[in-house]
């Protein structure tokens, strides 16, 4: 099972029961020292976004069978990485984690960003300022990862220009050498993603399907070959807040369901409670990301607690 599986509480398309580093994601916080003989069957039980060693050879005889889990709506919180610092990021990310934020959005910071709005933009701009390149924000990843032992998934965001200059092979490499899920990139056309997904393929990273508000057809087929979660874009133009969605979401999941089980989170405007408890009855997650920034932008140097507080009151509404 994937972490991206783990953070909406499904099941792995692979179905092997068997994440990444040959560990079993769990759910309850029970000893797994008392629940030794469970482990035969792949049941050890743990924290969310936890793993435990399973010391069973993977044998015909001794099979790993799928954890069932709970479904659950994720929070999946952005941040733009390098603003105001890349300490900061790190920092503000723990504090979205403590929060409840069961996925983390990386934001690579760009001169276009053409799909960003304003705050978006700015926060780019700052990040480059501030010197942030690709190889600091693998680095970031690295240290959430090995230093300060972050577990939820992490997809970044960036455009195809970046990812093209590091070379396809050498990019996705190190996305899966320190310990990268997903990458989103908004202006990869669907029709032309075939090489650069067959690279992202070969090191376990999900290239994630953003859908708009289009054709059926269109929706039914992207969403066919979806992987790891679908980005539904909630309303057509560039991403910051909205103060209220006119897009019918609940018959475009419903058109997307028809195609695929991958999970359905909704972004682009989203930043109230309100709006989270609307999109947690008819989709699996919510995307903030302009909401976030803004925080940051106001108190760049003291952002943490506010970020808590506020991924903690996003997770209760998806929660309901």
């Amino acid at each position: 099972m994937s972490r991206i599986a783990n953070a909406f509480g499904t099941v792995g398309q692979s179905g092997d029961g068997v994440g990444r580093q040959g560990t079993v994601p769990c759910l309850l916080k029970e000893s797994y020292e008392q629940k030794a003989t469970s482990s035969r069957q792949g049941t050890v039980p743990c924290l969310p976004h936890e793993r435990v060693k399973v010391h069973v050879p993977l044998t015909p005889s001794v099979p790993l069978t799928p954890v069932p889990l709970t479904p659950r709506k994720a929070f999946i919180a952005f941040v733009t990485g390098g603003d105001p610092s890349l300490e900061r990021s790190e920092e503000y990310i723990l504090a979205l984690i403590e929060g409840g934020a069961d996925l983390i959005e990386i934001g690579i910071p760009f001169s276009d960003p053409i799909a960003e709005g304003p705050v978006i933009q700015e926060a780019n701009l700052r990040a480059l300022a501030a010197g942030t390149t690709v190889d600091g924000i693998f680095e970031l990843v690295r240290s959430l990862r090995r230093r300060r032992g972050v577990e939820v998934p992490i997809v970044l965001l960036t455009y195809l220009n970046p990812v093209h200059y590091y070379g396809y092979e050498a990019f996705f490499a190190t996305c899966a050498e320190v310990g990268v899920d997903g990458i989103i990139i908004p202006d990869l056309p669907y029709d032309e993603k075939g090489e650069l997904a067959s690279v992202a393929a070969a090191n376990d990273v999900d290239v994630i399907s953003l859908i708009a508000p289009t054709s059926a057809e269109r929706i039914t087929r992207i969403a066919a070959e979806a992987t790891g979660y679908i980005y539904l874009v909630s309303s057509l133009g560039v991403t910051g807040v909205r103060s209220e969605i006119t897009t019918d979401l609940g018959a475009l999941v419903a058109l997307i369901r028809k195609a695929t089980d991958t999970p359905v989170a909704v972004g682009f405007g989203i930043h109230s409670p309100e709006q989270a408890r609307a999109i947690a009855q008819v989709a699996d997650g919510a995307i903030v990301g302009s909401a976030i920034v803004r925080m940051i932008a106001a108190d760049p140097d003291g952002a943490a607690p506010t970020l808590t507080a506020y991924a903690r009151e996003m997770k209760a509404a998806l929660e309901g």
